[in-house]
């Protein structure tokens, strides 16, 4: 598995947008990947996303049993479910029809939602769960953070980059908040950039300073960790 910092390193994101994030999916934002394209690095980058999960939520696998369960109150408290996809296959941790509306559900009970799926931008993001599976619209705008993966090159070396992020408070639809062709900066006047400028300034200087001498997965999880239990609270 590949953490922030890999994907740092191969271009896939810059620190300004690794750093909004990290702001963002610490405060509890949910969050879904896309990329039409099997092989673009839809799971990779949601696994690394996952170590800026707040530390005292836990992660686990959004199977229907799961979701089911929570969705009825069986789950005290607050975890992130993490949906391996957002499809018809019977894989473990897919989700479709009622169960992944069931799933998407769950915001409004407090949990975390981090899944992926094959669509390369918000209107067939929104198409695909909300016209296909028939989520409603206010469970869809739930997800903070919409991200979206493009690919170069063959499997083995393909260069893969974020090409889009869209935000949302949840209180309406996304809009585009960073587009890799524009010079990669992020849109800090956006309605819904929901972040505060300081800690995503403090997120960044802590990017940078950790980047070379974290190598694992592991060790970007408790330095994630660190860096939270040891900054003021905002």
């Amino acid at each position: 598995m590949l953490s922030i910092f890999d994907l740092l390193a191969a271009k896939t994101l810059d620190l300004d947008l690794a750093a909004y994030l990290m702001a963002r999916i610490s405060k509890g934002s949910s969050f879904m990947v896309g990329a039409a394209p099997g092989g673009a690095g839809k799971t990779t980058v949601m696994c690394a996303l996952l170590n800026f999960v707040p530390a005292e939520v836990s992660l686990t696998a959004a199977t229907p049993e799961a979701v089911y369960a929570a969705a009825d109150g069986q789950v005290p408290q607050r975890y992130c479910y993490v949906c391996h996809e957002i499809g018809s296959g019977t894989y473990f941790a897919y989700l479709w029809s009622d169960a992944l509306r069931t799933y998407c559900g769950l915001s409004e009970r407090g949990h975390i939602l981090a899944t992926n799926l094959h669509a390369d931008d918000l209107e067939e993001a929104r198409d695909q769960v909300c016209g296909d599976n028939g989520v409603q619209v206010e469970h869809f705008n739930k997800f903070g953070l919409l991200i979206f993966l493009r690919a170069e090159g063959g499997y083995f070396n393909a260069h893969r980059w974020i090409e889009e992020v869209y935000t949302t408070d949840g209180s309406s639809g996304h809009e585009l908040i960073f587009r890799a062709g524009d010079n990669r900066k992020l849109n800090q006047n956006a309605k819904h950039y929901a972040a505060d400028p300081g800690q995503v300034m403090a997120c960044r200087d802590f990017l940078a300073q950790a980047a070379p001498n974290t190598k694992t997965i592991e060790q970007a999880r408790q330095r994630v960790v660190e860096f939270f239990d040891n900054s003021p609270a905002p």
